[in-house]
């Protein structure tokens, strides 16, 4: 008779297993999570990302898209002076480039490679433009960050089931869902004003900007009955909580969401509406 004591755990080990049990599921992970947290074995940021993670090995590319119509792109039959002012204003690194329809992606456009034309340099669109890469809307966030990683690639086409373009990804996107909102040099400095102006008759506002402050400096009169801030205004007028590039008219104003993550909007790009 073969002796196995030696593979059996010992007593210490039985009792520890049973002070301290392993987690059996996601549920229970996540409460020993939050345990480590409350006793400081982990900081906010920590317990976040590590919450984030797991969220996105569930998610599916649909849940963070651009959808299709809110899609920011450049159409290759259109002229280079009408073309260069849209990526200046629109201001993203990477531009998909269709022939008329939407459904048609001939590749993508960096913004850096335009830099040819403040030259005067003759440029052929068609020999600049990279590879586009096309995903289902059933992928993966966590299988996707693994590929745009491997590919070195930063931005996706979404696709349906029928081959439709059903909107864009980004890096950027998977991300955020992990770390929270990633600032960049076009977002807002937290020492500076709620309300920004920028060019021409457009308004950069943060979220939390109280609706009595709005008012007051656009010479608006939103309600400010329900809701204490403009982020908790426009929330309830789209009905959920909207993506980046979705767009509303409240009152005076059109609303376009510029920053947003999975929990709350942060920006708003706010135009008057001249009726």
């Amino acid at each position: 008779m073969n002796d196995d004591s030696s593979s059996r755990p010992s007593l210490i080990e039985r009792i520890t297993a049973w002070l301290s049990p392993e987690p059996d599921n996601r549920e229970e992970l996540l409460e020993l999570l939050h345990s480590a947290y409350e006793r400081n074995l982990l900081d906010a940021d920590a317990l976040s990302m590590i919450e984030g993670v797991m969220q996105v090995s569930e998610m599916q590319v649909r849940e963070i898209m651009i959808p299709r119509a809110q899609m920011d792109v450049v159409d290759i039959n259109d002229p280079h002076e009408q073309i260069l002012p849209f990526v200046i204003e629109t201001a993203h690194s990477r531009f998909p480039v269709v022939d008329g329809e939407r459904d048609n992606i001939l590749g993508i456009l960096l913004a850096k490679d335009l830099l040819r034309l403040c030259t005067d340099e003759e440029v052929n669109l068609r020999e600049i433009l990279r590879p586009a890469v096309f995903v289902p809307e059933s992928k993966r966030l966590n299988v996707l960050l693994r590929e745009f990683r491997s590919s070195r690639n930063h931005i996706a086409i979404v696709v349906d089931e029928y081959g439709g373009v059903a909107g864009l990804v980004t890096i950027e996107d998977v991300l955020e869902q992990i770390v929270g909102d990633i600032e960049d040099e076009y977002d807002y400095d937290e020492s500076e004003d709620n309300i920004l102006q920028e060019k021409g008759n457009h308004y950069r506002v943060k979220a939390q900007t109280e609706i009595g402050d709005f008012n007051e400096t656009l010479g608006a009169d939103l309600p400010e009955e329900e809701y204490d801030t403009v982020g908790g205004l426009v929330v309830n007028a789209f009905g959920h909580l909207p993506k980046r590039g979705e767009s509303i008219e409240i009152g005076d104003f059109r609303f376009q969401v510029t920053r947003a993550d999975s929990r709350r909007i942060h920006t708003l790009l706010v135009t008057p509406i001249r009726k």
